[in-house]
């Protein structure tokens, strides 16, 4: 397999002109490319550039994403917001509700915003590290179009559910958590899927609730509402784990925010099923480290915690010991220095949207 490899920077480009070739604001655009190109950059390919067709242009030219809607405020309080994306673009509503409460917990010490009306928005770590420059604690979650069985189940009843949380520090890369509350994403199924290989035993089911290691037909059954779907995090043994952590992502960021939660999530365009709004629902904080005492104090802790971490005694075999945001930073500034490499039919998917755009080649 060769694999193509793009400048970060040219390829945020690309992806910017094609979502405004579509109707969405320059500046929409731009915030939406961004997100992707940092999953990629990040290693997450699952959640990057691989998508853009399927979930934001097609469905952006038939209106099941209104290609200019604006971000409403419903309620607020000096501490918290209620926000309506209006079923526009994911990214620009979760990264403006993130920056609005950046600005209140300046004042107010910290501030929690909940979205509803909205659409699938990538990876949940993007809208928790923006508040890393502003020293502060970010998090972010969002709940997705059910794909995922509930323990003893064998229909999908959940969505991946990602929480995320990013912590800023002095010395070290910041700690940045982004994880699915499923075993995986059901982006890396695609990528298995793509790349023509088999799942590892224990992210998915088939139909009877059994473990399969059928990538295709995983993915078939994902986005067609057949039983069967992804098993929560923890899998067979402690599944009960991630079940309950994606009923909580679905209270907070459905049944608090007002959108969908559980199967009432749609799916939106291109996925097989029958077409609804998505009402995907966000929640997103952002926590003011000066609110709890001396901002330097907490991240020279923060430094000491992770050195205890590294320096802990390590296993037989193993090299090193990280902690979360670790690998991801590790791997942004390679790819930044080097450029991000691309599947063959990602690469040529990217181009043929270039093409029907009559953008220059981006290749």
């Amino acid at each position: 397999m060769n694999e193509t490899v793009v400048d970060a920077a040219r390829l945020r480009a690309f992806v910017a002109d094609i979502l405004v070739a579509v109707g969405v604001k320059a500046a929409d655009a731009a915030i939406t490319a961004d997100v992707l190109v940092t999953a990629d950059l990040r290693g997450h390919e699952s959640h990057g550039v691989a998508r853009l067709e399927q979930f934001y242009v097609r469905p952006l030219q038939t209106g099941e994403i209104a290609a200019r809607a604006e971000l409403t405020v419903l309620h607020e309080r000096a501490a918290t917001l209620a926000l309506d994306a209006n079923n526009g673009l994911g990214q620009p509503a979760g990264a403006r509700a993130m920056e609005m409460c950046i600005a209140r917990a300046r004042e107010a010490g910290s501030c929690i915003a909940t979205v509803r009306h909205s659409n699938h928005y990538g990876i949940a770590g993007y809208y928790a590290m923006l508040a890393l420059p502003h020293d502060m604690i970010g998090v972010a979650c969002t709940n997705s179009a059910a794909l995922v069985v509930p323990t003893g189940g064998r229909t999908a009843m959940l969505g991946t559910n990602p929480i995320a949380l990013a912590a800023p520090t002095a010395r070290h890369r910041p700690f940045v958590l982004d994880m699915a509350t499923s075993v995986v994403p059901s982006g890396k199924v695609e990528v298995k899927a793509r790349r023509g290989e088999p799942l590892p035993e224990g992210w998915a089911v088939d139909g009877e609730g059994q473990p399969t290691t059928d990538a295709r037909a995983t993915l078939e059954r994902l986005y067609s509402g057949q039983p069967g779907g992804l098993m929560p995090l923890g899998g067979m043994e402690a599944g009960h784990k991630g079940y309950g952590l994606a009923v909580m992502v679905d209270i907070l960021c459905g049944l608090l925010a007002g959108a969908g939660a559980g199967p009432s999530v749609g799916f939106g365009a291109g996925l097989g099923q029958e077409s609804q709004a998505a009402n995907v629902g966000h929640i997103c904080a952002a926590i003011s480290l000066e609110a709890f005492g001396s901002a330097e104090a907490f991240k020279a802790s923060m430094d000491e915690y992770i050195d205890a971490l590294h320096a802990a005694p390590r296993a037989a075999g193993s090299e090193r010991i990280m902690v979360a945001g670790e690998p991801e930073a590790e791997r942004t500034e390679q790819r930044l220095r080097d450029g991000i490499p691309l599947h063959p039919q990602v690469a040529q998917g990217l181009q043929a949207l270039g093409d029907e755009f009559g953008l220059a080649c981006l290749f």
